[in-house]
Formats: C-alpha cells, structure tokens, sequence
C-alpha cells in the first residue's frame, strides 16, 4: 500500500526535523515540499513509522505493509501544483515497482478514521484517479448496507459517524447531514469494484 498524509507543520523544514528526530518516533519513506522539493527518508523497503495504530482490509501493522508519503500542508487549503506534480511522479514509480495497484494508494483517515483526518478533504483525489493512481466511483448502480459495503472495500471496524466522516472525506468532500442513498450507492460501488485482500509485500 502506499498511504498519503498530510505534515500539519508550519514548513516543510519543520515536518523534516520532526521526521528525522527518534525522539518523536515518527517518520515516513518520503516528504514533497510545497515548493516540489522530494526528500527520501527512508529507503522503500524498509519500515517507517507514518501510520500508526490502524488497518485497511486484513492487513494491520500497516506500517510494515506500506509505503508512507508526507505532503507538506497545514491542512486548511488545497494542495500546490508543484508538490502534486512531483507526488504523481513519485507515486507512478512505486505503484510501478511494487506492483501495488492504484484502490491500494489510500489516505491516512481511511486506515485510521478516530485518529486522523489526512490527508484531508481539500486532497484532490479525482485528479490522481484520472491518472490511474488512485481510485474514484463511476456512477454505477449499486446497492448495499454502508457499512456492510465499507469493511468490504477496506475500512477498519470503528464508529459508524467515522466512517461516514472518513468516507465524504475522500469521496464527498462536499456533502453534509445524514447517512444517505447516494452515499450507500457509491461504498456499495467501490466494495464492488475493488474488494480488499491481504495484498503483497507491500501490498
């Protein structure tokens, strides 16, 4: 897997400080400043501590199943042309060299909704859709419980408004109230289309 985040830092200088400070016990394989400068870590194959306590489908020491990538934003806005070209490269070439298909590229909020909110619904996740590294709903018709539907395609057991938060996050960043049908129909579609498994090494 490959999850996105989001550093919540003042600058990238001061996410690369904290990244690379044991006292923090935090770290990631990659860190894309605003400006699309790339800084590597960590090497690929090699385990970092990005993501925590969590799980996506039955894969739950993520941090040893994943690739960890910190863009540098505070979180309150969209994210800058420059970093987002330099993380399309970036993640063309894992997805190429470990064989990770693109529903495997998820956000931290998606392996851990009570504990994160990155990286965020500002994320343009339509944009790396279209370019065949990550995923988005077609507008199918599909039917299902949403619940039933998000521990299908990956989502950990946690609180039903979580999830929900979690889902819309990424998927309906727009959309506000209640549970609704349009939200059943597009988990039901993903648990559809992109049913999760174990997955490779880094899978």
């Amino acid at each position: 897997m490959v999850v996105l985040h989001y550093t919540a830092m003042d600058s990238a200088a001061a996410a690369l400080e904290r990244l690379c400070d044991p006292a923090h016990e935090v770290s990631c394989h990659y860190l894309i400043g605003a400006d699309g400068t790339l800084w590597q870590l960590v090497e690929e194959e090699l385990r970092a501590w990005h993501a925590g306590q969590g799980s996506w489908g039955a894969v739950t020491d993520v941090n040893s199943r994943s690739i960890g990538i910190e863009l540098d934003n505070r979180g309150r806005g969209s994210f800058a042309v420059a970093q987002l070209a330099v993380l399309e490269r970036l993640l063309a070439e894992i997805l190429a060299r470990w064989n990770i298909p693109p529903e495997r590229v998820i956000g931290h909020q998606d392996m851990a909704p009570a504990r994160k909110q990155d990286p965020g619904r500002w994320f343009p996740w339509p944009r790396l859709a279209g370019k065949g590294l990550a995923i988005w709903p077609e507008g199918r018709p599909a039917r299902g419980r949403f619940l039933d539907s998000a521990r299908a395609f990956g989502y950990p057991e946690a609180d039903a408004g979580l999830l929900l938060e979690a889902f819309r996050a990424r998927f309906r960043p727009m959309a506000a109230g209640r549970l609704s049908e349009e939200d059943r129909r597009m988990m039901a579609e993903l648990a559809a289309r992109f049913p999760v498994d174990g997955g490779g090494a880094r899978g």
